[in-house]
């Protein structure tokens, strides 16, 4: 066989075995905050794992989506614009950029969104509600839409909107969540609206739909808000009782309800257990319910299994591995650090505030390891999963600002974190 053609056929079985995957969308490959990446590196340096570069970007907590070799990110200029930068995954060089008017004010202000790739084509949602789709070969506006505005909705929530584009079938869909419509799908070549769901009970919150298969059935969840007077401290007066609900992806018919989960703010969506089960969390006390999702007869049922204060993933879903749940659990009223709970709701371990907080930070399960950001100091951590006890393998501190909430992409050894100041590219896997 001609030496060269040897060549060219181990250079292509290297990339096929070498655990390559996009981050294509929030929460990665599988929405699950697990990458399918193999060979990520068991300890670092002293200083951390290098650095492949830095680039500065506005305040927020929008996160990088990334496929073929390429960085996509919604960033936010001054109280004006939204603009999407692309960047290469080696070198962190802007290939090009699209900024759109979207002037106003939030509190935490700056970027949300984690951008969504779909073959050709990117979806973006701005803090304001702009719904974006673009021709990632030509970086040209394919069409536009606001998933506020257009719906009738009027005084912007407190942090805004906080939508990651979800791709189904011919469709994208987002939570709206005015007074109109709860959730919307939209042609996702042409964006004309497919269907829109009947107003959600609760308030609005900021969590974005999630695909669950319940008995080979698509279906979609929401997490609605409570009023703070219907929250676990609470005073009970007038109180409006959010809801955790299953929707057809097809129609946005609402398939089941669950209303005995109450959290005001609602951030993370839910974990999808197996064997119908979900597991829902969140902070401000609203701890974590575990739901099982029966099919009765024609209808769909959800039962609680058990609810505990033992366990509150703030901001970032959990992470699920050999039977056990993963988060942080610091909020803004427990220090909890991070959390392993089995199944059953029992707790294996907490950290507390040793060795660090675990504040809010973003993190992900790649290859047996769970990569963590303390969002509080910027501590990037290393960690072997275990119910036997918190094993930090390393650590080293590469963000600088506080307030590092956004969530991980992992793409071919390369991990991309972020701060309010910049966004980091570092190398965890083969390669570099």
């Amino acid at each position: 066989m001609d030496k060269r053609l040897i060549v060219g056929v181990a250079i292509v079985m290297m990339l096929c075995c070498s655990g390559l995957a996009d981050w294509p969308h929030y929460l990665g490959p599988n929405s699950n905050a697990t990458s399918p990446e193999t060979g990520l590196h068991r300890s670092w340096p002293a200083n951390g794992p290098k650095v492949l570069w830095t680039v500065p970007l506005g305040p927020g907590y929008g996160a990088a989506a990334i496929s073929d070799g390429k960085v996509y990110v919604l960033d936010r200029i001054g109280k004006e614009k939204d603009i999407l930068r692309c960047l290469d995954l080696l070198g962190g060089r802007e290939l090009w950029s699209y900024a759109y008017s979207a002037p106003g004010r939030l509190s935490h202000d700056g970027s949300r969104c984690v951008p969504t790739i779909d073959g050709d084509y990117l979806y973006t949602c701005g803090a304001f509600g702009h719904l974006y789709c673009f021709d990632k070969n030509t970086h040209k506006v394919v069409w536009k839409k606001n998933v506020w505005t257009d719906l009738g909705g009027g005084r912007l929530p407190m942090w805004g909107i906080t939508q990651h584009p979800l791709i189904y079938g011919e469709t994208v869909i987002l939570a709206s969540q005015t007074e109109k419509a709860g959730v919307v799908a939209y042609d996702k070549a042409t964006g004309d609206v497919k269907w829109a769901s009947s107003p959600m009970p609760g308030l609005p919150g900021y969590v974005t739909p999630k695909l669950v298969k319940i008995n080979d059935t698509d279906q979609l969840v929401m997490i609605t808000a409570c009023s703070k007077s219907a929250a676990p401290d609470g005073d009970g007066r007038d109180p409006v009782i959010g809801a955790v609900l299953g929707m057809d992806p097809k129609n946005g018919k609402t398939l089941w309800t669950y209303k005995g989960y109450r959290c005001r703010i609602p951030i993370p969506n839910v974990v999808e257990i197996g064997d119908g089960r979900l597991f829902v969390s969140g902070g401000y006390k609203a701890g974590s319910a575990m739901l099982k999702i029966e099919e009765k007869g024609a209808k769909f049922v959800a039962t609680e299994l058990y609810k505990t204060d033992d366990f509150g993933s703030h901001t970032h879903p959990a992470v699920l591995y050999k039977g056990h749940l993963y988060g942080h659990c610091t909020t803004n009223t427990r220090r909890d650090g991070m959390v392993c709970m089995d199944l059953d709701g029992n707790v294996k371990w907490k950290t507390g505030r040793s060795p660090i907080v675990f504040d809010k930070g973003g993190f992900i399960l790649a290859d047996g390891l769970i990569l963590s950001v303390d969002g509080g100091v910027g501590i990037l951590n290393l960690i072997e999963p275990t119910p036997e006890g918190f094993k930090r393998l390393a650590h080293a501190r590469l963000l600088d600002s506080r307030e590092c909430w956004g969530p991980l992409a992992l793409s071919d050894g390369k991990l991309v974190i972020r701060d309010q100041k910049q966004m980091k590219c570092v190398v965890v896997g083969p390669g570099q």
